[in-house]
């Protein structure tokens, strides 16, 4: 059964900092490029980063550059998701997801999702 699985969410504190992660399991993540993306209640969904398969190729979204730093492992068949100097504004459910295609902000392009994990950023 192929399988995606965020962890690392929870409720964090404006300038706190969470690492989410991503676990694939029925498949391997070597040769997948993995997006994570994000929807905050009463918006669309929106691409928030993206590593290439081998890791050497990210981008990022304007909004968390120079805050968030995604990474993988593929030993671990991992995807990570460190986001630092969070604020009210990151609060939203983030998903990870899997596409042997090329980075992508489209959510269309990706063909494995995780059910996503709950960041709310609050003092």
């Amino acid at each position: 059964q192929l399988q995606f699985v965020e962890s690392g969410g929870g409720l964090v504190q404006p300038g706190g900092s969470l690492r989410l992660s991503c676990l694939a399991s029925g498949f391997t993540l070597d040769f997948h490029a993995v997006g994570w993306f994000r929807q905050a209640p009463g918006k669309e969904r929106e691409g928030v980063s993206c590593i290439g398969s081998s890791g050497s190729s990210t981008n990022y979204a304007d909004s968390v550059k120079g805050r968030f730093t995604i990474s993988r492992d593929n030993a671990k068949n991992t995807v990570y998701l460190q986001m630092n100097f969070l604020k009210p504004e990151d609060t939203a459910v983030y998903y990870c997801a899997a596409t042997l295609r090329v980075c992508s902000t489209l959510d269309s392009e990706y063909d494995y999702w995780g059910q996503g994990t709950q960041v709310t950023v609050s003092s």
